[in-house]
């Protein structure tokens, strides 16, 4: 039986070959559409393949019932809607590999032109100038490159650059010495990085994590005459605090693919004779537009004809008995995740999710994807999904363990998630209690009752008399109401934890306050 696959974006006609090709699939090609025409055209598929410009909304998928799979031959998907696609038992897949090497390469040819002038000696060229004199450069060789995102394209880039004999220093949250070993590049943190980069380069996600990651505390850090590439996100670097430092001359120069705000005709670090830049072009390279357009097929024929997919983006429909029992979990999973994240310190190693009480009888695999992203979301971002959460803890070298226990604590229900570092091992429980809700009722061996929501201070300190005062005085200064707060400690005098939620985001001058009371040994502030 034939398969009807719409194709609603332009896309390489190499890329969509094995779709042309499979003689059970009817391919559509319209990349024109009015949206009343999509409407229309969507209602007779059972696969629809787009790039950025088709909105996948809720209204074009509830006007396709045959709708099996939505492929984006690409990496984002902000322009489909997920949950709508969850909810209609629709596969949403991606190509997040399809531009690695591109990315990769145009990083080393801004790095090249960067160091040599090259543009800006094209220019004067062109003007009929010969200025010679005017644009020495420096050499690769023995240089430093800070890598700061160690991930497909990050090690991409060190390849290539310890091929121009250049030393690699490299920070990423899932590397650790033996990987960076093995990878063949120095481990060090994202200060030390910093600090010896003599050009630096950044290939993480876009996420609040990130976001201003280079800024002008970052930028003070690194050496004077040292050099700035980003052909990542747009936001990732300062960009007010860049140009500040090229025009002062504490940066030589910086190479740019991207912009907080695109286009960027008129950004000022673009009138800067220092500043080398290109319009988003990190995957436009035939291949690249190539191998994202085949990656996204070759998952749509597997998925229509009953197979499975390398890279499907949302959570796969599970029957409705079993999404009952489970969906209550899935909030409750991921905070707890998500919250342990941002209170562990080191590279992560294992994750171990625990369950008791009526889950003993359930299929809690999909729980335990929902907790391993919330878990890596803090450093990936929205690349990582309830689906790809294993394969990416895999790609990383983290190994995932789930186990079940009777032993419930005297709960009805309870989930623990585990997270074991090269550092430390830190633990959180939470529960459903009937009419209440999610609720954490533990951090490692401290017993609290908390709310997991909201914005949230977890400070560890000695209990001391006095430290829930002096924390309070200090938060109602900031003009910060505090909503709840829960305390847990293992003995009198010993340490002690303190949870609270407040009103209102802790600015960072604020934390850094609270850190600073006697006898508070940490403070972490987070918003779940």
């Amino acid at each position: 039986m034939m398969k009807r696959v719409l194709i609603s974006d332009p896309l390489s006609e190499d890329g969509i070959r094995p779709l042309l090709d499979a003689e059970d699939v009817e391919t559509v090609l319209n990349p024109s559409m009015t949206h009343e025409e999509l409407l229309e055209a969507v209602s007779k598929a059972e696969a629809l393949i787009v790039r950025s410009q088709t909105q996948v909304t809720r209204e074009v998928i509830e006007h396709a019932p045959h709708l099996k799979v939505i492929g984006r031959a690409g990496v984002g998907v902000d322009n489909i809607d997920l949950n709508a696609a969850t909810e209609h038992g629709i596969i949403v897949v991606n190509a997040p590999d399809g531009n690695t090497i591109s990315t990769a390469e145009h990083t080393m040819a801004m790095l090249m032109s960067l160091a040599r002038n090259i543009p800006q000696a094209y220019h004067q060229l062109k003007q009929k100038r010969w200025e010679r004199k005017k644009f020495v450069g420096v050499e690769l060789k023995d240089k430093t490159i800070g890598i700061v995102g160690f991930g497909r394209i990050g090690r991409e880039v060190a390849h290539r650059a310890k091929g121009h004999r250049m030393n690699v220093i490299a920070f990423d949250p899932f590397l650790n010495e033996e990987k960076a070993q093995k990878a063949g590049v120095k481990h060090g943190t994202l200060e030390d990085v910093l600090k010896e980069a003599d050009f630096l380069t950044v290939h993480t996600p876009l996420i609040e994590k990130t976001k201003h990651l280079i800024n002008r505390e970052a930028i003070a850090l690194m050496k004077p005459g040292a050099r700035i590439l980003n052909c990542a996100r747009g936001g990732i670097i300062e960009e007010d605090a860049l140009f500040e430092a090229v025009q002062s001359g504490r940066i030589a120069g910086a190479a740019l693919d991207v912009f907080e705000e695109e286009p960027a005709t008129e950004h000022p670090l673009l009138d800067l004779p220092e500043v080398i830049a290109t319009p988003h072009l990190g995957a436009s390279t035939i291949e690249a537009q190539e191998n994202v357009a085949t990656d996204v097929s070759f998952d749509v024929i597997e998925l229509l004809r009953g197979g499975t997919v390398k890279n499907p983006v949302n959570l796969p429909s599970v029957s409705s008995e079993m999404m009952e029992k489970l969906s209550p979990y899935f909030q409750l999973s991921e905070r707890l995740g998500g919250f342990l994240s941002k209170v562990v310190e080191g590279t992560l190693e294992r994750i171990n999710v625990y369950y008791s009480g009526e889950l003993l009888d359930v299929d809690t695999m999909p729980l335990t994807r929902i907790a391993v992203k919330g878990i890596l979301k803090r450093h990936i971002g929205s690349r990582v999904n309830d689906v790809n959460a294993f394969k990416t803890a895999s790609d990383k070298g983290i190994v995932i363990n789930e186990q079940k226990s009777t032993s419930t604590k005297g709960f009805t229900n309870l989930v623990t998630v585990e997270i074991e570092t090269d550092l430390e091992k830190r633990s959180i429980a939470g529960t459903l209690l009937n009419g209440l809700g999610a609720r954490i009722v533990q951090l490692d061996h401290y017993s609290i009752d908390v709310v997991p929501e909201g914005h949230l201070i977890v400070i560890q300190h000695t209990d001391q008399p006095g430290a829930i005062g002096r924390v309070g005085s200090l938060l109602a200064e900031h003009q910060m109401n505090i909503a709840t707060m829960q305390v847990g400690r293992t003995n009198l005098g010993g340490d002690a934890v303190m949870v609270l939620s407040v009103d209102k985001e802790v600015e960072k001058h604020c934390q850094e306050e609270l850190a600073g009371i006697a006898d508070i040994k940490h403070v972490t502030c987070l918003n779940l």
